[in-house]
C-alpha cells in the first residue's frame, strides 16, 4: 500500500482550487491528506494549506475553521482579522451549516440521527476516572444509495456500502467519523476510526486509499453583507471513481 505522503504530493501538483472569492472571504477545495494550518505535530517540510494559499494568492489569509487531514472539501478563510472573528463566532454558534458526503461500510437506514456526547482528545488519558467533561455532539445522516458488490469480506460473499449525506451539529473532534464508528458503519478509508480489514480490501479492489469523506456544501449569511451564501463542490476524483466502481454497469 502507498504511504499517505504519496497522495499528498499527487494532490498538490495543481494549484489549490478556488471555489468562491470576494473582498472578504475565500473558499477553496482542500485535497485529502493536507492539513489546514501548522500545529505542534506538523513536520517542517509538510505542505500546509494556509501557507500554500497565501503564496498562491499573494495575500495574507486567516483560517476560521478546519477539516481533518484526511477529509477533503470546502475550507473557508478570511481576508481580514475582523471578518475572521465574525466567521469564527458564526461557526461556534451554528450559523454556518455544513453538509458532507461519505461512503461507509454496510447498509444504513434511510435516515438516522446520533445524539452522543464526545470526549475531547486531551482528556483521553483520564477517560476512566469518571471526571471527564463530555461535549454535546449531534449528527444527522441520510442514506442516498445502497451498493452491493461481489467482493468477499468478513465471511460474506459480497460487500455492502452506503453513500450518505451528513449534517453535523457542533463539529467536535472527528465527530462524524466517531459517530459512524459507534453505529457500526465506519467510513471507508478511515485509518484511525475505521475497519482496517475493509480498508485494505477496498484498496486492493479499487486502488483507492483516501478516506471517502468530503465537505461538499457550506450555507451561511455573509459576515459583511448579510446576503445568503451557498458554496457547493464535488466529492473529489477518488470518491467519484469509487462510486463509479460500485455502481452497476446497467445503471
Amino acid at each position: 500500500m502507498k504511504d499517505s505522503s504519496d497522495f499528498v504530493v499527487e494532490s498538490l501538483r495543481q494549484p489549490i482550487q478556488i471555489v468562491y472569492q470576494d473582498d472578504d472571504i475565500v473558499a477553496v477545495f482542500k485535497p485529502a491528506g493536507v492539513i489546514v494550518h501548522r500545529g505542534p505535530s506538523t513536520g517542517k517540510e509538510e505542505p500546509v494549506l494556509l501557507q500554500i494559499l497565501r503564496d498562491q494568492l499573494e495575500q495574507f489569509l486567516y483560517p476560521v475553521h478546519r477539516l481533518d487531514r484526511p477529509t477533503a472539501g470546502i475550507v473557508l478563510m478570511a481576508k481580514s482579522s475582523q471578518v475572521a472573528s465574525k466567521l469564527g463566532e458564526m461557526f461556534m454558534s451554528q450559523q454556518v451549516h455544513k453538509h458532507y458526503q461519505a461512503l461507509v461500510r454496510g447498509h444504513m437506514p434511510s435516515e438516522c440521527k446520533v445524539d452522543r456526547p464526545l470526549l475531547h482528545p486531551k482528556y483521553f488519558e483520564e477517560r476512566f476516572s469518571g471526571e471527564h467533561p463530555l461535549q454535546a455532539a449531534i449528527t444527522h445522516f441520510r442514506c442516498l444509495r445502497h451498493y452491493e458488490v461481489p467482493w468477499p469480506a468478513s465471511g460474506f460473499a459480497t460487500s455492502r456500502f452506503s453513500l450518505l449525506e451528513i449534517r453535523p451539529e457542533y463539529g467536535r473532534w472527528h465527530q462524524i467519523r466517531r459517530h459512524l464508528n459507534c453505529l457500526g458503519h465506519p467510513i471507508i478509508g478511515d485509518h484511525r476510526h475505521g475497519d482496517h480489514r475493509w480498508n485494505q480490501m477496498f484498496y486492493q479492489r479499487t486502488g483507492i486509499y483516501r478516506m471517502l469523506l468530503t465537505a461538499m456544501r457550506l450555507d451561511f449569511r455573509h459576515p459583511t453583507t448579510q446576503e445568503p451564501v451557498s458554496i457547493l463542490v464535488g466529492r473529489g476524483q477518488a470518491f467519484d471513481e469509487a462510486i463509479e466502481l460500485l455502481t452497476p454497469s446497467n445503471d
